[in-house]
């Protein structure tokens, strides 16, 4: 079953329902994915799903207050990463490998340092370590491209996501219509009470202190582009440097959301470290 097929489901976690779709194989070690700010099941790119969904489960979730989600969104990343921990037990997993974009890598990494008996195996995308160079300005960055999304008529994610060179413009392209793949049974838009408290968690991740990125001890792959104007690049560099044996790939002409610009090389490469 193709990502833009599979059926919306919920599970209840201590009184809140949240909301996840489940693809793939059931056997072997699960994947998770967990998303960017604002990102509902909808922003999951369903190339990379799909195209991880071959070989493994995949589990893509809603935060809690975002999409169909119940509950408030929280405004720190240690919450989102207790709600992360307590959902993979709900879903019956031991052991699970961790895939996060943006906000969604800040959250792997406190699950893996909260409960690294829990994770096998982490992919860290388009993201940064807590303290990182700009990450607390992500807000400063992005408003004035939202507006500009406005006043263009594109979506925002064209400006924040991808750079200005003809390749970043036609990959921008092509990862929106990918987007509105699915026809039925979409998931729900983020409120905007529920987008500004996770901005909050953005920014107090990005001035909170370092953690011990040494302690990580499993496989780690990094990834981004070379361009990232929302958690800049410089930060998987750090994070590369900082945790021990992880592998990094930096896509050239690439911003934010490279790893959907090149699909195709990603998608390969992450199942290639899986099921190393």
């Amino acid at each position: 079953m193709p990502y833009i097929d599979a059926p919306n489901r919920s599970i209840d976690v201590d009184g809140t329902a949240f909301t996840y779709r489940d693809l793939g194989p059931r056997s072997g070690v699960p994947l998770v994915l967990l998303n960017h700010w604002g990102a509902v099941l909808d922003n999951f790119d369903p190339r990379i799903v799909d195209g991880l969904a071959r070989r493994h489960r995949v589990i893509a979730t809603d935060y809690r207050g975002i999409g169909a989600s119940g509950g408030t969104a929280p405004v720190t990343i240690d919450a989102m990463a207790r709600d992360a921990i307590t959902l993979i037990h709900a879903l019956g997993f031991e052991k699970v490998d961790l895939l996060g974009f943006s906000l969604g890598g800040f959250v792997a990494q406190d699950i893996v340092l909260k409960a690294p008996d829990l994770v096998r195996r982490l992919i860290l995308t388009g993201t940064g370590p807590a303290g990182g160079k700009g990450i607390d300005e992500v807000g400063a960055v992005s408003w004035p491209l939202m507006v500009k999304g406005l006043l263009t008529l594109r979506d925002p994610k064209t400006y924040l996501f991808f750079t200005s060179t003809a390749n970043g413009r036609q990959a921008a392209k092509a990862f929106l219509e990918r987007l509105k793949e699915r026809k039925a049974d979409r998931d729900k838009g983020p409120t905007p009470s529920a987008f500004l408290r996770q901005l909050k968690a953005i920014k107090t991740w990005g001035r909170q202190v370092p953690q011990d990125l040494g302690g990580i001890r499993i496989p780690v792959l990094i990834a981004n582009g070379d361009n990232d104007i929302m958690v800049p690049t410089v930060n998987s560099h750090d994070m590369a440097r900082r945790i021990p044996g992880s592998q990094l790939v930096i896509y050239k002409d690439a911003g934010h959301g490279g790893i959907f610009q090149y699909h195709g090389e990603f998608v390969p490469k992450a199942l290639a470290f899986l099921n190393a």
